[in-house]
């Protein structure tokens, strides 16, 4: 089975049995600790990919790092994890949450491109617009490059919309040559 239906299984069953026991928002805090941990410590990432690590040493390598900064029930999910074998899939686990918790809620992750910074009443409006079209509530990552010249270019899972003059430079191109 792969590493991302294995953390998909995982992820669906923590928010599953969070949101039945109605500490969902324990547990999203939780993880968010536990994911900073993660990605502050690729020692830790390794120790809990590795197969040389016994369950019972990941739980208590868990107990050590975590024990003043997670509940109860996230510690009982992180011993699931451990003694199934599936530490290592930890980061993935966690990543694979935000995403089931993010379609529950009705988000959708949106990289935006300008060639310059954006002002924030600017920045504001594409978001709305976009929250508009899509009818969802965007989370935006915004970026800048310079090579777009102008315009901006939006990402929206595998779509792309680019409104940037180098785009419409090189279709102008293409239609020149054609």
């Amino acid at each position: 089975m792969s590493s991302v239906i294995t953390s998909r299984r995982y992820a669906s069953a923590l928010l599953s049995a969070a949101e039945e026991g109605n500490f969902l928002d324990q547990i999203v805090e939780e993880l968010q600790v536990i994911k900073v941990v993660l990605e502050h410590s690729r020692d830790l990432v390794q120790a809990l990919r590795s197969p040389l690590v016994n369950g019972d040493k990941k739980i208590h390598i868990f107990e050590e790092i975590f024990k003043d900064s997670i509940g109860e029930k996230m510690f009982l999910f992180l011993k699931l994890v451990a003694r199934k074998k599936r530490a290592g899939l930890l980061p993935e686990i966690i990543d694979e949450f935000q995403i089931l918790l993010d379609e529950k809620r009705g988000i959708i992750n949106v990289d935006i491109t300008s060639a310059v910074k954006l002002s924030d009443e600017q920045s504001s409006e594409l978001v709305r617009r976009l929250e508009v079209y899509t009818g969802k509530k965007i989370r935006a990552e915004m970026s800048e490059n310079e090579s777009l010249i102008g315009g901006v270019s939006v990402k929206i899972g595998d779509t792309i919309f680019d409104g940037s003059i180098s785009h419409q430079l090189e279709r102008f191109r293409q239609t020149l040559v054609a």
